[in-house]
This record gives C-alpha cells, sequence and structure tokens, in this order.
C-alpha cells in the first residue's frame, strides 16, 4: 500500500470522514527530523495493510488542514479513528516506537 498525500482539498474527506484508522504524518522539506520519518511511513504502510491507511500532510502548503489540526511542531504524527483524533506524537521516533505507537491503537 503506498502513503497517500493529503492536502487541504481532500483532508475532510480523506482523513475526517474517513472510515477505519489513518496515521498522519505532518511534515515540511525543511525538517530534517520529518526527512528520517519518511521511511517509516513507506514501512508503516506495507506493515499494516489492511489496517491502516498512511498519508502525509505538508505543512507549509496545507495550511487550513494543518491549522485545523493546531500543530505546535515537525513532524506531529495524528492517529485518527473513524475520523477522530485517538493519539498524537510531536517529534521523530524510531521504528520500534512507532511500531508501539500503532500498535497500542490498532
Amino acid at each position: 500500500m503506498a502513503v497517500a498525500e493529503f492536502n487541504d482539498a481532500n483532508f475532510q474527506a480523506e482523513v475526517l470522514e474517513a472510515s477505519g484508522t489513518v496515521l498522519v504524518d505532518v511534515w515540511a522539506t525543511w525538517c530534517g527530523p520529518c526527512r528520517l520519518m519518511a521511511p517509516l511511513m513507506d514501512w508503516a504502510a506495507k506493515e499494516y495493510d489492511g489496517r491502516l491507511k498512511v498519508g502525509k500532510l505538508e505543512a507549509d502548503g496545507n495550511p487550513t488542514s494543518r491549522d485545523g489540526q493546531k500543530i505546535q511542531g515537525l513532524p506531529t504524527l495524528i492517529l485518527f479513528k473513524e475520523g477522530a483524533e485517538v493519539a498524537r506524537h510531536e517529534g521523530a521516533m524510531a521504528k520500534p516506537q512507532l511500531g508501539a505507537f500503532l500498535d497500542a491503537h490498532l
């Protein structure tokens, strides 16, 4: 499963109105820790295929969605279930931490 690209135009439908669980990675091109997280989003999309939809939201180009989610720092990972936020993590993390974060809420 590929990592989805979320933006202001599709965030409502793809995340807030989605059935199931969605992981949103809020990132920016200038953010070093965000670049470290990118391969982990590919891993999560494959590892949790069928249980989780994984997507990225570029913070600078999508201010409506970014501000609507009250993003304070980057990267920020937000886990939604049936459109409601169930968990949030700010900052980079290693693969074992990401797995534990996801497993705790799936």
